[in-house]
């Protein structure tokens, strides 16, 4: 659904084949692989997928903050080269300074951008007027609600008035009912024309949120990010999240992300595979949740009941898959006979369950190996990190690695010293 004119070609921005790795020649961490789109003006865009998928990092791009390794960014037809001054970012923390009032948060790019004193100040103030903040032109951030200050935050980025307004995670540290009631805030200020942007361009990882507020969606896969899937959300607003056309383009979007599943290992790289990160005790709780609804679940359903973002569920379910608890198929969750088995059983018979599905995951078994080979049968944990920061960040290395031993400890494959930071065979 277009919202305002625009002419349809050049667009207002265009990916041609963009692609971003981290990393030397030896060892290259490749975040989004030849990624190619365009964006009208007058279009609402969003972009989802899980964690891993680039989203920010493709933002960032867009807007100029980071440049591609391969391919190029065109706005207006002409190749981007540094900062866009066409395009305003909103981040998912507020990035107020605290010792400005919202009055000089919003003033600040406005001075930078070297407005006179006096026209600053009445832009500022009118923004803050938009996003409904008159009457808190003096107050300082600590002395506002989440809602408040992340509002002072649009305010920011629209009073340069932007052609390309991108924002990345802009609720996600809202509480729920101020980020509702700011999506409503946007929405209505998008669908009544009242901002001065041609386009919005926003990362989410809350499917709900993207077809409540979007007229386009672009999935993107993870490790590396490649478009999965383009196309518009072809429902009237206001929209109802209670209807069946509603859910069934949520329904949609979980089908195609969850879709997107990793390579299988080859011999050489099975360090490169990363694991879900999903502890033992949220997957039996899947599992037995599931069993309860005989055996399968949409997994729109499922995040609702579970009150779960798709960030939550689905490393979730993906681990209950590599483990041969459940599989994914068109957008439902379903129990394998070993997951129902795993369900009806008790604590020690699930762990006998569990070991030898669990030793055949990669990483587990690498270390399993490792530790079998040492004389002592016992290794420090910066030896399996060392290996891991060869293919994941350090962040990342140290989470894959906490989720290998959560998953090797329950099966009772190995054990950890949280002492000694030692692995070892008990």
């Amino acid at each position: 659904m277009i919202h305002a004119g625009g002419d349809p070609s050049p667009p207002l921005v265009e990916l041609r084949e963009v692609s971003k790795f981290y990393g030397g020649r030896e060892s290259k961490i490749l975040v989004l692989d030849r990624i190619s789109f365009a964006l009208q003006a007058g279009e609402f865009v969003v972009l989802l997928g899980q964690t891993g998928s680039g989203k920010s990092t493709l933002l960032r791009i867009i807007t100029g903050l980071t440049p591609p390794s391969l391919g190029e960014v065109l706005y207006r037809g002409e190749r981007l080269r540094g900062p866009n001054p066409h395009a305003s970012i909103i981040f998912q923390t507020f990035a107020l300074y605290p010792w400005f009032t919202a009055l000089e948060n919003v003033e600040l790019p406005l001075k930078a951008k070297g407005l006179a004193p006096v026209s600053r100040r009445q832009r500022a103030e009118a923004f803050l007027d938009m996003v409904g903040l008159d009457g808190f032109e003096d107050a300082y951030p600590r002395e506002l609600s989440g809602g408040m200050r992340q509002k002072v935050g649009f305010a920011r980025a629209l009073a340069v008035e932007p052609e390309l307004l991108c924002m990345d995670e802009p609720f996600s540290a809202l509480d729920v009912l101020s980020a509702e009631t700011l999506r409503g805030d946007l929405l209505d200020l998008w669908l009544g024309k009242k901002l001065p942007i041609k386009a919005i361009l926003m990362v989410t990882h809350n499917i709900d949120e993207a077809v409540l507020l979007a007229d386009r969606a672009i999935v993107l896969s993870k490790n590396p990010g490649r478009v999965l899937a383009d196309f518009p959300i072809r429902l009237s607003y206001p929209r109802d999240r209670k209807s069946a056309q509603f859910a069934a383009v949520v329904d949609r979007i979980y089908r195609i992300i969850t879709q997107g599943v990793p390579l299988p290992p080859t011999p050489t790289a099975v360090l490169a595979v990363p694991l879900p990160h999903a502890p033992i005790e949220a997957i039996a709780g899947l599992v037995e949740l599931v069993l309860d609804q005989e055996g399968r679940q949409d997994l729109y359903r499922l995040a609702d009941d579970l009150n779960m973002e798709v960030d939550d569920l689905l490393p979730v379910t993906a681990a209950a898959e590599m483990l041969g608890l459940g599989q994914v198929r068109e957008g439902d969750f379903i129990l394998t006979p070993a997951g129902v088995g795993f369900a009806e059983a008790d604590v020690l018979a699930r762990k006998d369950m569990l070991r030898p599905r669990v030793i055949e995951v990669p990483l587990v078994r690498h270390i399993l190996d490792v530790l079998t080979s040492a004389r002592d049968e016992t290794m420090p944990q910066e030896f399996f990190l060392d290996e891991l920061r060869l293919n994941f960040s350090e962040g990342e290395a140290r989470a894959q690695l906490e989720t290998a031993i959560d998953w090797g400890r329950y099966a009772e494959v190995f054990t950890y010293d949280h002492d000694s930071r030692e692995l070892y065979i008990e």
